[in-house]
C-alpha cells in the first residue's frame, strides 16, 4: 500500500501578520515586518531591530513561546473534524522569556518555571487539541520546525499515524537576543540576505504549525503535499557552518531523493538566508553545486520576519504552501545590491508566478541541517510505500551514575546499594582528550564520556553515523552562567562560548564532531520521557542498516535550576543525575535488541493502558514475553502513575518482578535511559540484582525486560536478550 503526505492545515504567526491568509497578503505586498526591540528593556542606546510581534496578549502564566504555538495549533487544526494522532514540534527557546525574568527578579518559586522545558509547549498543544497518541519535542536549534516536519512524515510513512500536527515556535528572549549580538551576528541595519553588505541576521519570533494528513488522493481544501525530507549534519563546527555547505549539499540532496524528483523539477527555493557572512556563502555553494545554471528562483523570508530560530523551518513550510496556493515568490527583502561572490540572483520583488514544487532550507547551530520538498497537491506523485520499523542491535553500551562507569553502577546495584548521586566535575570526561573537553560544562562532558565509553572497542563495525540524543532539561550551566553574566554586567555584557553551549542540542553537535558523524543529528527535549522520545525517533528517521549509530540521554543537576524546574527530584536530599548511551544498528543478526513499542499521551485518555496492553499483544504474550517489568514513575506524576501501574498489572496478571527503578536510580529526567542500561545488563548477566527483585529468584533465559514509563505519558520499551 502506498501513502501520500497532504497539508490539510496551516496555522503561521510572524510579525508579518497572524494567520495563513493575513500573510500570504504580506507577502504579496512586500511587507517587512522589522523594527526596534520593544518586549523588554535593553542596555543598548537604540534597541536592535528584530521581527517582533506586536500584538500578542500577556496571558500569564503561560509563557510567549507557548502562546505562539497554540495560536497557531487552533488556526492549523480549525477545518479538522478530529484531533491529530500525534503532535511533533519544534522549539529552542520554550519557556525560557519567563523564566529570565523571573531570574533576573530573583523569584525563586518553583511553580512559576513549572512551563520552562522544551516539552511543555508540546504538552500544552496536546491537551488543548486532544491528541492521546506521541508527543514528541524537537530542540536542534534553528532547524527544528523542520526536522519535527520529517520526523512528522515518518510516522506517516509507518503508518504509525494517519494524521500528525507538526511545526516549530519560538519567542523572543535575553538569551537568544544578546547571544546573538554576543557572538556579532546580528546587523544593526536589519538583516539582508545575500547582499553584498550583509553584516548578520535579525532575530525574530513567531510560529508554524502544519497538519498532515495520510491519503491516497488529495483531502478536499489540500494545501500542499509534503514529498520528501533530508537529514544531515555538518560535524564541522559548534556554531558555524561548513565553509563550502556540504552538510546543506547532502541535506537537500536527501530531500530531493525522498520526494523522487531532480533538481530541475523545483520551481522555488525559501532560503535559509539568515543575512550572516558565512551562513549565506555556505548555503550558496551548496545551492550552485546542486543546481548549477539551472537555479530556480530564489529568495529568503528572513528580512523580512526575522530569524525565528526554531520556528524558522516550519514557517519556511507554511510559507512554502502559501506560495503554491497563490502563485506567489516572496521577495528577497532586505536585499538591495546581491553578492556576486555568491552566484546567486534572489527575486527583488514579489513575483506571480505558478509554483509546483518548493524546497524549503533550515540550517542550524551543530551544522544541523534539514531540507523539505512541498508539492502542489493536484500534481500527480506517486507515494510512499508503508514501512515498518525494526528493534535495534545493541552493539556497545556505557552508563553514568553517582556511583561512576558502568561497572561501578552495576557493582553496587549488586552489593544491595542505590546508584543516586553525582559524580564530581573533575572525574567527567577523564579518559577524553584534554583538548575535546577544556571549555566544555558538565552536559556535554557526560555525553561525551558516555559516547566513548559505548564505542570503546567497537572498532569492527565502525563509527556512529548519527546521533539521537534525549535531554529533559539541556545544558543548565551554560544557559545559568550566560544569564548571570548578562544581568551581573547590567546587561552591557556576557559570554558568547556559554551561548553556544546553551542550545539543548550543542551537547550531541559535540558527539557528531568526535565521531565525524555526519547523518542526522536530532535532539529530543520531553522531560522524563526524552530518551523514549530520542529512541521513537531513531526508529523512524534511520533508514541506514549496515550503518551503526549513538543512542544517548543525559541530564545533568544543577544547584540552583534543578530545584526550580524540578522541586521533586531532591526529594530525598540527594542530587542526582547522569545518563546512558548505546551503539546500535537495526536488527539484522544474532543479539540483544532495543524497541521503542508504545508512546501516548495519557492526558484524559482512560484507555491508555488497555491500549498499551493490546498494542504489546495481550495478557499472554506480556506474560510469556517478559520475565521482569522496569517501572518508571517520575515523582511529579506519582499518583496517576500509581494507579496506571495498579490497572497495568491487574489487567495483565503479572507475577514476575516488577522493578521501581527511579528508587535505585534517582530522579532525574533520564533515569530511562539508565534503566534501560540496567535491563540490558541483568539480561547479559542472567540475573536481577537481590535487592531490586525483592524475594525469590528468577531466570531471565530467553525472555526479556519490559521498561514502562507512566505519569503524564504512558510508554513502552523492551530490551530482548
Amino acid at each position: 500500500m502506498s501513502v501520500r503526505v497532504f497539508i490539510t492545515g496551516v496555522g503561521i504567526i510572524s510579525p508579518l501578520g497572524r494567520g495563513r491568509l493575513a500573510t500570504t497578503a504580506a507577502l504579496q505586498r512586500g511587507d517587512r515586518g522589522i523594527n526596534p526591540l520593544h518586549l523588554f528593556p535593553t542596555s543598548h542606546t537604540e534597541p536592535l531591530p528584530v521581527g517582533e510581534i506586536s500584538d500578542l496578549s500577556a496571558e500569564e502564566p503561560l509563557p510567549r513561546t507557548h502562546r505562539l504555538a497554540l495560536l497557531v495549533a487552533q488556526e492549523a487544526m480549525a477545518g479538522a473534524d478530529e484531533p491529530p494522532d500525534a503532535i511533533v514540534l519544534g522549539v529552542a527557546t520554550g519557556g525560557m522569556p519567563t523564566t529570565e525574568t523571573l531570574l533576573k527578579q530573583n523569584i525563586f518559586d518553583p511553580p512559576r518555571y513549572r512551563y520552562h522545558t522544551a516539552g511543555s509547549v508540546a504538552a500544552c498543544i496536546a491537551r488543548e487539541v486532544g491528541c492521546k497518541g506521541p508527543v514528541l519535542t524537537v530542540s536542534t536549534a534553528c532547524s527544528s520546525g523542520s526536522v519535527a516536519l520529517a520526523i512528522a512524515l515518518e510516522l506517516l510513512k509507518c503508518g504509525k499515524a494517519r494524521s500528525v500536527l507538526a511545526g516549530g515556535a519560538d519567542a523572543l528572549c535575553r538569551l537568544t537576543y544578546y547571544g546573538f549580538h554576543a557572538l556579532q551576528l546580528v546587523d544593526a541595519a536589519g538583516a539582508r540576505p545575500l547582499d553584498r553588505k550583509r553584516n548578520g541576521m535579525t532575530v525574530g519570533e513567531g510560529a508554524a504549525m502544519l497538519l498532515l494528513t495520510a491519503s491516497e488522493t488529495p483531502p478536499r481544501g489540500a494545501l500542499g503535499e509534503l514529498l520528501g525530507a533530508g537529514l544531515s549534519c555538518d560535524a564541522y563546527h559548534p556554531a558555524a557552518p561548513h565553509p563550502e555547505g556540504l552538510g546543506a549539499l547532502q541535506a537537500m540532496q536527501k530531500a530531493l531523493a525522498g520526494a523522487g524528483i531532480q533538481p530541475s523539477e523545483i520551481g522555488y527555493i525559501h532560503l535559509h538566508g539568515t543575512g550572516t557572512v558565512d551562513n549565506d556563502l555556505a548555503e550558496a555553494r551548496a545551492l550552485n553545486t546542486l543546481f548549477g545554471p539551472q537555479m530556480p528562483p530564489l529568495s529568503s523570508t528572513k528580512g523580512a520576519t526575522g530569524h525565528a530560530l526554531g520556528a524558522a523551518g516550519a514557517m519556511g513550510a507554511a510559507i512554502a504552501a502559501c506560495s503554491i496556493g497563490a502563485g506567489l515568490i516572496p521577495a528577497n527583502s532586505g536585499c538591495d545590491d546581491p553578492d556576486p561572490e555568491l552566484k546567486l540572483q534572489p527575486v527583488m520583488k514579489p513575483l506571480r508566478k505558478k509554483i509546483q514544487r518548493v524546497l524549503v532550507n533550515a540550517f542550524g547551530f551543530g551544522g544541523n541541517n534539514a531540507s523539505l520538498v512541498i508539492g502542489d497537491p493536484e500534481l500527480y506523485n506517486k507515494g510512499f510505500n508503508l514501512r515498518e520499523t525494526r528493534p535495534f542491535l545493541i552493539n556497545g553500551m556505557a552508563c553514568l551514575t553517582g556511583a561512576g562507569d558502568a561497572e561501578a553502577t552495576m557493582t553496587r546495584l549488586f552489593a544491595g546499594a542505590p546508584v543516586k548521586g553525582m559524580l564530581n566535575f573533575e572525574a567527567l570526561a577523564t579518559h577524553l582528550p584534554q583538548r575535546a573537553v577544556r571549555r566544555l560544562k558538565r552536559l556535554p562532558r557526560l555525553v561525551l564520556t558516555l559516547a566513548a565509553a559505548a564505542c570503546a572497542g567497537r572498532d569492527d563495525i565502525g563509527p556512529p553515523q548519527a546521533v539521537f540524543f534525549g535531554t529533559g532539561w539541556g545544558p543548565l550551566s551554560e544557559a545559568y552562567d550566560f544569564l548571570m553574566k548578562l544581568f551581573e554586567s547590567g546587561e552591557q555584557f556576557t559570554s558568547p562560548t556559554d551561548f553556544i553551549g546553551s542550545v539543548h542540542n550543542a551537547a550531541a553537535g559535540q558527539a557528531a564532531l568526535q565521531f565525524q558523524a555526519t547523518g542526522p543529528n536530532i535532539t529530543l527535549s520531553g522531560g522524563d520521557y526524552s530518551f523514549e522520545q530520542a529512541l521513537m525517533t531513531a526508529s523512524l528517521l534511520n533508514h541506514e542498516p549496515e550503518k551503526p549509530f549513538l543512542l544517548i540521554a543525559a541530564d545533568e543537576h544543577h544547584p540552583v535550576l534543578t530545584p526550580l524546574f524540578e522541586p521533586a527530584a531532591a526529594r530525598d536530599g540527594l542530587p542526582t543525575d547522569g545518563g546512558a548511551a548505546f551503539l546500535v544498528s537495526p536488527a539484522t543478526g544474532q543479539g540483544m535488541s532495543l524497541d521503542s513499542l508504545f508512546f501516548a499521551h495519557a492526558h484524559k485518555h482512560p484507555q491508555v493502558i488497555p491500549s498499551m496492553i493490546g498494542q504489546l499483544g495481550g495478557e499472554a504474550r506480556i506474560k510469556n514475553r517478559y520475565a521482569a517489568i522496569f517501572v518508571g514513575i517520575p515523582a511529579a506524576t506519582e499518583q496517576s502513575g500509581r494507579r496506571q501501574l495498579r490497572e497495568f498489572l491487574f489487567v495483565t496478571g503479572f507475577k514476575g518482578p516488577v522493578v521501581d527503578y527511579r528508587r535505585w536510580t534517582g530522579e532525574f529526567a533520564s533515569a530511562s535511559a539508565v534503566a534501560a542500561f540496567l535491563a540490558a545488563q541483568c539480561i547479559h548477566r542472567d540475573e536481577i540484582p537481590e535487592q531490586m527483585r525483592g524475594q525469590g529468584m528468577v531466570s531471565l533465559h530467553d525472555r526479556g525486560i519490559l521498561l514502562l514509563g507512566l505519569g503524564e505519558f504512558v510508554t513502552a520499551v523492551e530490551v530482548m536478550p
